[in-house]
C-alpha cells in the first residue's frame, strides 16, 4: 500500500489539473473548474491516504475562499455547523462514559441478559450489545471496549471455533448499530445536513430513528445467524464481575438517559418540549452541549468531575474537520452549478422504478465504501444525489438515505471501517475469511436497506 500512496500523492494533483483543463476546454467557468479540481484531488487522497484524511479535508476549506468559489463567511459556517456541534457533543458524552467505565458495565449487563449457555448465544449477545451501544457511542469506541472482553471469552471457552465469529460479531455489530440514531455514525449527520440544505426540511432525531432502527433490528440478527451457522457448542461461560455501582457511573447514566430523552422529545409529540417552552432556537446540538457542560460541573464522587478536559480533548477532531470539509464541498457544488448540471444528466432516474433506484445506489455505495472512508463517501455523494432527486422529480431522501446507510455497511475489507481494522488487527482473522463472510453480509445489507427505505422513506 505504501507504493500506492506514493503514486497517489503525485497522481492526485496531476489528475486534478487534467480535469480542470478539460472542464475549461468545454466551457465551464472558473468556479466549476476549481470545484472539480478540488473534489478530484480530495477523492484520490481520501481513497489512498498519502496524507491523513483530515489534512486532505482542509484543502477545500483553504482553497475555495482563496479562488472565490465560496466567501470566507460560508467557510466559517461550515466549521460552526449545527451538525458538527452535535457530533462534537456526542463524542464528548461518549468519552465521559468510557472514562467512567459506564459503557463497560452496560455491555456486561446486556450480554448477561441475552445469556451465555452456548457459543451461538454468546456471539449473538456480543452482536446485539455492540449494535445497541454503537447507536450512542462511536463504532470505534464500541469495538475497542468490547475487544478485551471478547478475547477473555475466547481464552476461557472450550469451543475452538468461536474466535473468528466472535471477533467479527464485534466489528460488524458496531457498524450495524450505528444506523440506529443520528449520532451513531457521521454519514447519518451528513445526510441530515445536506437534506436540509437542498429541501429546507429538517429531519428530526426520531424521524431518522424510524428509518434506522428497523434496519438495525433486521440486520443484527441476520448477521448473527450467518456468523454462527457452524457453531454447535453448548456450555456455560463465566463472565467478569463489574462490582457494585459507583457514584460517577450512576450520574453519567442519568445524564445520558436524560439527554437521549431530550433528543427524542425535542420536536415530538405535539411539537415537543421546544415548542411547549417556546425555545425555537433549541436543537439536538444544544442538548448535547448542555449535557457536556453539565458533566464538566457535576462531581464524580471521588476527586474530580464527571468529565475533564484531559478526557474531552481526546475526541476524534479529524472527523469534525472531514465533516466541515464535506459541507464546504457540498456548498461549492451548488455555488458552482455542478450539482445542477449533474442532476440534469440524471433525470433518467424518473423513468426507473424506485426499488431499482434504491437497490442500485445501495449496491454501489456498499462496495465503494470498502476502500473509502464512509464519511468521505457520504460527503461526496450527498451533493449529487440531493439535486438529482429534485431534477428527476424523485423525493431526494429516497436517493440520499440508502446512500448514507450503505456508506457504513462495508463488511469485506479491513480498511472498510475502523471496527473491521481493529478486529483484523488481532491477527486471528484471515483476510480471505473476512472477505468471504463480509461479502455475504454486504448483499444482505443491500437487501435490508433497500426494503426498509422503499417501505418507510417517503
Amino acid at each position: 500500500m505504501h507504493i500506492y500512496r506514493q503514486w497517489a500523492f503525485i497522481a492526485g494533483p496531476l489528475l486534478a489539473a487534467g480535469l480542470a483543463a478539460s472542464m475549461s476546454f468545454y466551457g465551464w467557468d472558473a468556479k466549476a473548474c476549481w470545484t472539480g479540481t478540488v473534489v478530484m484531488l480530495c477523492v484520490i487522497w481520501w481513497i489512498f491516504e498519502p496524507v491523513p484524511i483530515p489534512v486532505t479535508s482542509l484543502i477545500p476549506l483553504a482553497i475555495f475562499p482563496l479562488v472565490g468559489v465560496l466567501p470566507k463567511e460560508e467557510i466559517a459556517k461550515a466549521y460552526g455547523n449545527d451538525m458538527i456541534l452535535l457530533m462534537l457533543g456526542g463524542f464528548m458524552i461518549s468519552a465521559a462514559m468510557a472514562h467512567s467505565g459506564t459503557h463497560y458495565r452496560l455491555a456486561l449487563g446486556l450480554i448477561r441478559l441475552v445469556g451465555g449457555n452456548s457459543s451461538r448465544r454468546i456471539v449473538l449477545g456480543f452482536m446485539c450489545t455492540c449494535a445497541l451501544l454503537s447507536m450512542w457511542i462511536s463504532n470505534t469506541s464500541t469495538t475497542l471496549m468490547m475487544l478485551p472482553l471478547a478475547l477473555a471469552v475466547i481464552d476461557q471457552s472450550s469451543d475452538k471455533k468461536i474466535a473468528l465469529p466472535l471477533l467479527l460479531s464485534i466489528a460488524y455489530g458496531s457498524s450495524i448499530g450505528g444506523l440506529g440514531s443520528p449520532i451513531g455514525t457521521p454519514p447519518n449527520l451528513v445526510f441530515m445536513q445536506e437534506y436540509q440544505n437542498f429541501t429546507g426540511t429538517t429531519v428530526s432525531f426520531t424521524q431518522w430513528m424510524s428509518w434506522g432502527v428497523p434496519v438495525v433490528l433486521l440486520m443484527a440478527p441476520l448477521a448473527g445467524l450467518w456468523l454462527t451457522r457452524n457453531l454447535t457448542y453448548v456450555g456455560e461461560l463465566s463472565m467478569p464481575q463489574p462490582g457494585p455501582w459507583r457514584p460517577e457511573e450512576r450520574r453519567i447514566l442519568i445524564i445520558f438517559g436524560l439527554t437521549v430523552l431530550a433528543w427524542v422529545t425535542r420536536t415530538e409529540p405535539f411539537g415537543g418540549w421546544s415548542a411547549w417552552l417556546d425555545l425555537e432556537g433549541a436543537s439536538d446540538a444544544t442538548v448535547a452541549l448542555l449535557a457536556v457542560i453539565t458533566m464538566f460541573l457535576i462531581p464524580n464522587g471521588r476527586d474530580g468531575k464527571l468529565l475533564d478536559w484531559q478526557t474531552a480533548v481526546k475526541v476524534p477532531w479529524g472527523i469534525l474537520i472531514l465533516f466541515a470539509g464535506g459541507i464546504a464541498i457540498a456548498q461549492a457544488f451548488v455555488a458552482s452549478g455542478l450539482s445542477k448540471s449533474i442532476a440534469e444528466q440524471l433525470t433518467m432516474l424518473s423513468h426507473l422504478h424506485p426499488l431499482i433506484i434504491i437497490a442500485t445506489i445501495a449496491l454501489i455505495v456498499t462496495f465503494l465504501t470498502e476502500t473509502t472512508s464512509n464519511t468521505a463517501t457520504a460527503v461526496l455523494l450527498m451533493p449529487i444525489l440531493g439535486p438529482a432527486g429534485l431534477a428527476a422529480g424523485v423525493e431526494p431522501a429516497l436517493l440520499m438515505v440508502p446512500a448514507a446507510m450503505s456508506a457504513s455497511y462495508g463488511f469485506m475489507m479491513p480498511v472498510g471501517t475502523p471496527p473491521n481494522a481493529i478486529a483484523f488487527g488481532t491477527g486471528m482473522i484471515p483476510i480471505e475469511r473476512m472477505v468471504r463472510e463480509g461479502l455475504v453480509l454486504n448483499f444482505i445489507g443491500v437487501l435490508v436497506i433497500t426494503l426498509v427505505c422503499y417501505t418507510l422513506v417517503p
